[in-house]
């Protein structure tokens, strides 16, 4: 497998780094990122690895995080980011292009997939149908195990650069209907703290066909999905590209 490490400059002039796991295929498969983490994560190079045996894989830092510049705008600016790596997976010869997100980064791949047309599949994991209606609920028993799992090893790198959280933003919500004729699926877990399941849940209700929703009982949220079930999470990742990514 080759490997490619570069950076791509975004319309607004940020600098964005970003691997391109080559294998030569014909499709690819672009990972975006949640909040607070990078493409060098545990959890991000795990799933780029299990993705690249049938799949070409890029993975980028979102600005704000990892090698990236600028600053974190809580996906108001971040659009502009997964633009330019859709650009450049689109230069390199790609006969079709998916992106898997993971909470803010599924709610810039719902945004961002919802007017590129580009963009042939979406997977969502944990997504907020609202940014601005993310739970916060400290106080469940699953933040505790989420919290041990933060002090480990699998997540050594997280980190960001916060900018202006009040700049606008649109609701993956008001444009995940967009998407259709091009398949998504939801992944989220049951006891999710931050992102409740009834966001998936209702961004679900809202999309059109074709669709799929997965909940993975007693997962918590986003990468961490994956880090707890990660059969679980490759299987239906990989059922769901099969049927509907060839």
């Amino acid at each position: 497998m080759a490997y490619k490490t570069d950076f791509l400059i975004t319309e607004d002039d940020v600098r964005i780094a970003f691997d391109h796991y080559i294998n030569g295929f014909d499709k690819v498969i672009i990972i975006a990122h949640g909040f607070n983490l990078n493409k060098d994560v545990f959890a991000i190079k795990k799933i780029a690895e299990f993705l690249s045996k049938e799949y070409d894989v890029i993975t980028f830092d979102f600005r704000g995080h990892g090698k990236s510049a600028d600053f974190f705008t809580w996906t108001a600016l971040e659009e502009r980011d997964l633009s330019a790596v859709t650009e450049y997976a689109k230069s390199e010869g790609y006969k079709k292009i998916a992106l898997l997100g993971l909470s803010l980064g599924a709610a810039v791949a719902i945004i961002h997939s919802s007017h590129n047309k580009d963009v042939d599949n979406v997977i969502s994991v944990s997504a907020p149908s609202d940014i601005w209606k993310i739970n916060f609920r400290v106080w469940e028993p699953q933040v505790k195990k989420e919290i041990e799992l933060n002090m480990s090893y699998k997540v050594n790198g997280k980190g960001m650069r916060p900018g202006n959280p009040l700049i606008a933003k649109i609701k993956p919500i008001n444009v995940v209907q967009k998407i259709s004729p091009r398949p998504i699926l939801f992944i989220q877990g049951s006891d999710d703290w931050l992102i409740k399941k009834e966001h998936g849940e209702k961004l679900f209700e809202k999309a059109k066909e074709p669709k799929q929703i997965e909940t993975i009982k007693g997962a918590g949220h986003a990468e961490n999905i994956f880090i707890k079930f990660p059969e679980e999470f490759e299987n239906i990742c990989k059922n769901w590209l099969k049927k509907t990514f060839q």
